[in-house]
């Protein structure tokens, strides 16, 4: 079986992309993590699929992701623009969702969002409960009914957006994943099934095309069994492989 050819990109202070990389390469995936300092305008030629990875990218200076932000532009210009309108799936995580909030690439044009300091205001390491919304058209949440258990590490999470975008990231089908409660009703911005306060409990968002997606939670962190904190228990539900699954198979129609 031919594996899909995978672009993981990293930078100074991120520290998931090597779980990325495993995570992607269970889902059927050849992956290349490239710093982002030796990436040029071609580096995305051959990848069908990118992600941006997690961390604390350049210690956060001027707020999480800006500089990150700042570098992608720099290197690969319009070629991450022209990556996603080719079709090609890209997923940001945590710092790389920040990272792509903060370039504009999400939400997408002509709607603005923010990832803020969370409400309590402390750092939150924790486990979670997330939601996949239910649409058909967004990519790497399709067909995931079931609840997604993963943990969360982050002090900048807290999705935040003016009403009229919030509505119109709902009635574009934009918001992806929310936090739930471990019986699976809403969360309702109580904490901690909210750890850090987003509008409407939004965990992650796609762009327009569905093609990108954000989220504040470490998905990779849950990709097999014994990730799970009480698998030992015989409690294993929750893996969120079927996220990169997705992203995968959709790669490989390409």
């Amino acid at each position: 079986m031919t594996s899909v050819p995978a672009v993981v990109l990293a930078a100074p202070g991120t520290n998931r992309d090597v779980d990325v990389a495993a995570a992607l390469e269970l889902a059927g995936a050849s992956v290349t993590i490239i710093p982002l300092a030796e990436a040029g305008t071609t580096v995305l030629r051959s990848a069908r699929l990118a992600v941006v990875a997690g961390g604390f990218s350049f210690a956060d200076a001027l707020g999480s992701g800006r500089l990150f932000a700042l570098e992608l532009a720099e290197r690969l210009g319009e070629s991450l623009g022209g990556f996603v309108a080719a079709g090609r799936p890209l997923l940001g995580i945590c710092n790389g969702f920040q990272t792509l909030v903060r370039s504009g690439i999400l939400p997408g044009p002509s709607s603005q969002a923010a990832l803020g300091h969370n409400a309590h205001g402390r750092f939150e390491c924790r486990w979670v409960a997330l939601q996949a919304e239910p649409t058909s058209t967004r990519i790497w949440t399709q067909g995931i009914a079931d609840e997604l258990l993963c943990p969360i590490a982050h002090g900048e999470g807290r999705f935040h957006a003016e009403p009229d975008t919030l509505a119109k990231l709902a009635a574009n089908g934009q918001i992806a994943l929310r936090y739930r409660r471990p019986d699976r009703s809403a969360a309702d911005g109580a904490f901690p099934f909210n750890p850090n306060g987003s509008d409407e409990d939004i965990a992650g968002i796609c762009d327009p095309t569905g093609m990108v997606l954000g989220l504040m939670p470490h998905p990779e962190d849950h990709v097999l069994n014994r990730q799970h904190p009480r698998w030992t228990r015989g409690e294993t539900s929750g893996s969120c492989r079927t996220l990169f699954a997705n992203g995968v198979r959709h790669a490989k129609e390409l």
